[in-house]
């Protein structure tokens, strides 16, 4: 059960002030088929900003989530209303004034933010104000254990399941000694420092474990740094700008094939922006990412966003929307201070249902059910994390086309 903190004074006064809105959200809407008002959801996705690579594949997998839900009756009744959209810009004020913009319009569920840090510069907010948070794409080892409410889920895996997967692949490959560099937050350092762990664990030299200002004009220090390492591969924690990395790494000779990427870098179209002019620049590169989805959900969200090019994270942020849907059916409330003490139980130990049609019918029915997501079985903890994952390696071949080339499924409870 999670626990609830209690509104300080000034966040009582505040309330006040707003016109005693309602803390747990969900305050808007007419009233459904079973006497509950809709269920409102909103996101903290980036939009714009430096990261605003990472917004189209969350934003449309939040939207065909909630499609998927009202095609199957909605909830408890109702359809669910259009999401409520919020901006976090890689910026924690802007990120923050989001979400307190979609508290103010009653959102029950706030799905984001994207990048941990973010989570963290708004994570008190929504939390505080008894709105369920779920995330898809945040990782950093830690992050659920902040959060001391019981409102803050996610279903990406922490950095900790991600490290060992990755030490495991370069050990497969027959390296011996490893050069990390890591953009300097917390998803960044979270993840080199698992890696490293991991990689010594396996018996493998960790030549250079450094971050950087992923903010710089300029990396040649950063390649510089790699290069000088003379190890025998390099792991890139980075998003965009990690294709200057790696095209100042090809040009001091390093190959591709040596390279290892991980979420960040588990894009599409990065052949292209490595090197439009020669795509097969990247042949071998390699990576691990949290796995998109099953291939019928990922024809599905193409088909619903026929434009949509990258999919990172695009499985587990619609794993959050239809797992919290599923907990307001189970609670039969969309209230969240009532439904969020049934997210857990509705993600293990019962019946395995895939998709929110069948699991609501055996839900009606009065099973216990055990959502499997489309991005792995889920299986949250008391915190709020995923215990079980499934996580892809995936590769680019000699014409620059990326591909999932293996998956495995951690369990961290085994």
């Amino acid at each position: 059960m999670p626990s609830k903190k209690a509104l300080s004074l000034t966040a009582a006064a505040a309330a006040l002030t707003l016109g005693l809105t309602a803390c747990g959200g969900g305050g808007g809407g007419d009233e459904g088929g079973g006497g509950e008002e809709p269920l409102q959801y909103g996101y903290v996705f980036p939009e714009t900003g430096d990261l605003s690579h990472l917004g189209p594949p969350q934003i449309s997998a939040a939207k065909y989530a909630l499609s998927e839900i009202n095609d199957a009756g909605g909830v408890l009744g109702s359809d669910v209303p259009d999401i409520l959209s919020g901006d976090e810009a890689n910026d924690a004020a802007q990120a923050n004034d989001a979400a307190n913009r979609l508290i103010d319009q009653d959102a029950d569920i706030i799905l984001g933010a994207a990048a941990s840090g973010m989570t963290q510069a708004i994570m008190d907010s929504v939390t505080g104000a008894e709105v369920v948070q779920c995330s898809g794409s945040n990782t950093a080892p830690g992050l659920a254990a902040e959060d001391d409410t019981g409102y803050y889920w996610r279903t990406a895996p922490s950095d900790t399941m991600q490290g060992p997967v990755l030490a495991q692949q370069i050990a497969q490959d027959g390296h011996q000694s490893v050069a990390i560099s890591y953009r300097a937050d917390d998803y960044g350092e979270g993840l080199a420092n698992a890696t490293a762990e991991a990689l010594k664990q396996n018996g493998i030299e960790v030549a250079a474990n450094e971050g950087y200002d992923p903010n710089t004009a300029n990396f040649d220090s950063v390649v510089g740094d790699i290069t000088s390492a003379d190890a025998d591969a390099v792991v890139l924690v980075a998003f965009e700008e990690g294709v200057q990395i790696i095209t100042g790494l090809v040009e001091e000779g390093v190959g591709a094939d040596q390279m290892y990427g991980t979420d960040g870098l588990n894009d599409e179209t990065l052949a292209e922006k490595v090197d439009a002019q020669d795509p097969g620049t990247i042949a071998g590169f390699q990576g691990t990412a949290p796995d998109n989805g099953q291939q019928e959900f990922i024809d599905g969200l193409r088909s619903f966003d026929e434009e949509l090019e990258v999919l990172q994270f695009s499985g587990q942020v619609y794993d959050c929307g239809i797992v919290t849907a599923l907990a307001a059916e189970q609670a039969e409330s969309t209230d969240p201070t009532v439904f969020v003490e049934e997210i857990r139980s509705v993600s293990r130990e019962g019946t395995e249902c895939s998709g929110f049609k069948e699991c609501k019918d055996l839900i009606a029915d009065g099973e216990d059910i055990d959502y499997q997501g489309v991005s792995g079985p889920l299986n949250f903890d008391e915190d709020g994390n995923v215990t079980s994952a499934t996580f892809q390696i995936y590769g680019y071949d000699d014409e620059g086309a990326h591909s999932k080339q293996d998956e495995i499924t951690v369990d961290s409870e085994a």
